[in-house]
């Protein structure tokens, strides 16, 4: 992608197990509400969060780096950079989303986690935004020192055997008698307790994570919540539903500015809606947004404030002859994201991988196929609903590769550097390698020249590169890519597994 030609750059890397958060046994039934929903890492890797359909968000901190920080002069003495194994470590959790009910359409609200985005952080605290299908949440996660009590009267288990009492009542820690017939008659030995003593409040050196709601951005969508992206601006971001994108200022919570709408005047001539939306990465003018139709859309606020003409539009022209009833159905985009670069973008529909130029609108650069080898079988996903899964996909840091979910919990890491012949399919479990196939090395990538990125599957519907049928029931939608390093994180059901390279 960047048109580097070394050896580094094309080189395919072998992917490691790293470690796994909520495995769970064979045969275990998994809670619907434990199933993850959406993950994201922070700026700087060392934060992930991840949310779930019972409307958890989850925090997860990176402590390989802090426990194996070495001296400068170690470094200096070394060849080459020491290479730690990622790991995290659960940090905290919290209810973000709760069920809701509107009483005015008769509507269930879930609270499931849609989307997580991390914003700049201040002050030692982490500041994250979360949504469900209505509402926005801003919260604040911060270390607070943990307080204690000491200095108390007595020892609550030595509190009946210190206390010496006349007349043989038993009389408690704070004077009063068990004997109900007479509680004046009392005296202490000297060796008792005589006097009242007031525990003091201590702050302790350990610490707790603590997150707060500091501002809820509620009645702005009448549709379900696709989309949240954090302006570069770091004081505005932007909410997508199918019809509207509305801008909103994090410091104000009752007010947004409704800048893209779609929505027709008779709702019988709707033929597209809005699938997912995403500010540039540097660029705080620029945002783009997908639809239905397999269109992605570059806007600049600049232009007005109603943004309802692009200044770009991307999209692959039909090749003549090859329509039919799943068409609009396998074109709809189901995720988009800019490249770190801001100079590339990656979408991703039912049947492919899209990597696209923002200088040029005439078709993608590369295209990887995904499940090309399910054509034949579109009836039978379309019966069982599975040809309306929404797949994320995700670029590695430096561009160089791609990255997006299957079924079987599989998952494909492919790269998209010049001469670049890389292409794994992983499984999301501890022996990550179990499914890869022996992949036939490609053709170096040229613009337009990746019509057969990958293997075929010999012809046989529903089947992977190995011959084992798809379990469409379990599926890897969700993945996220560390910022810097080769550092995957993908949910499968309701476990976590992270993989290194």
């Amino acid at each position: 992608m960047n048109g580097g030609g070394s050896e580094d750059a094309v080189e395919a890397l072998e992917w490691k197990f790293s470690q796994v958060f909520g495995e769970r046994s064979a045969g275990e039934e998994v809670q619907e509400v434990d199933i993850i929903s959406a993950i994201e890492f922070d700026k700087t890797g060392d934060h992930l969060a991840t949310g779930d359909r019972g409307g958890r968000v989850v925090l997860f901190e990176r402590t390989d780096n802090r426990e194996a920080r070495e001296s400068r002069k170690d470094l200096e003495k070394m060849d080459r950079p020491s290479r730690t194994h990622p790991e995290f470590h659960y940090r905290t959790e919290f209810q973000s989303h709760e069920p809701e009910f509107d009483y005015l359409k008769s509507l269930e609200i879930e609270e499931k986690i849609n989307k997580i985005r991390w914003c700049q952080t201040a002050n030692g605290a982490q500041f994250l935004l979360s949504t469900n299908d209505k509402t926005i949440k801003f919260w604040k996660v911060q270390e607070k020192k943990i307080k204690k009590v000491f200095n108390l009267n007595v020892n609550p288990s030595k509190s009946l055997a210190d206390c010496t009492v006349a007349n043989s009542k038993a009389y408690m820690s704070n004077g009063s008698s068990s004997d109900k017939s007479s509680s004046t008659d009392m005296s202490f030995q000297s060796d008792g307790i005589s006097y009242l003593r007031l525990p003091k409040v201590t702050t302790s050196h350990d610490s707790s994570p603590l997150a707060k709601c500091r501002r809820i951005y509620a009645h702005a969508h009448d549709y379900h919540i696709n989309s949240v992206s954090n302006n570069s601006d770091g004081e505005t971001f932007i909410s997508a539903d199918d019809l509207r994108i509305n801008l909103w200022n994090l410091e104000i919570s009752n007010q947004s500015f409704n800048i893209v709408d779609v929505k027709p005047a008779n709702m019988e001539d709707l033929t597209e809606v809005i699938t997912s939306a995403e500010f540039h990465p540097t660029h705080c003018n620029t945002l783009a947004y997908s639809s239905s139709k397999g269109l992605i859309r570059l806007i600049d606020m600049r232009q007005s404030a109603l943004c309802d003409s692009h200044s770009k539009l991307f999209e692959e022209p039909e090749a003549p002859g090859s329509r039919s009833f799943f068409t609009e159905i396998i074109a709809s985009i189901s995720d988009i994201k800019f490249a770190k670069d801001g100079r590339h973008m990656l979408s991703r529909d039912y049947m492919t991988l899209k990597l696209w130029d923002i200088n040029m609108d005439s078709g993608p650069v590369a295209t990887f196929q995904v499940h090309e080898h399910l054509r034949p079988k579109l009836c039978d996903l379309y019966e069982n609903d599975s040809i309306f899964d929404k797949f994320e996909c995700c670029l590695s840091g430096d561009g160089q590769r791609v990255a997006t979910g299957s079924y079987s919990n599989l998952f494909r890491v492919m790269g998209c550097a010049e001469g670049s012949s890389e292409s794994a399919t992983l499984e999301a479990s501890k022996n990550p390698m179990r499914k890869q196939s022996a992949t036939p090395s490609r053709p170096s990538r040229s613009l337009r020249s990746l019509s057969n990125v990958v293997r075929r599957g010999a012809d046989n519907s529903g089947v992977d590169a190995n011959g084992n049928g798809l379990d469409f029931a379990t599926k890897l939608l969700h993945l996220a890519w560390h910022p810097t390093e080769n550092l995957l994180a993908c949910a499968a059901s309701n476990s976590l597994y992270m993989y290194y390279a």
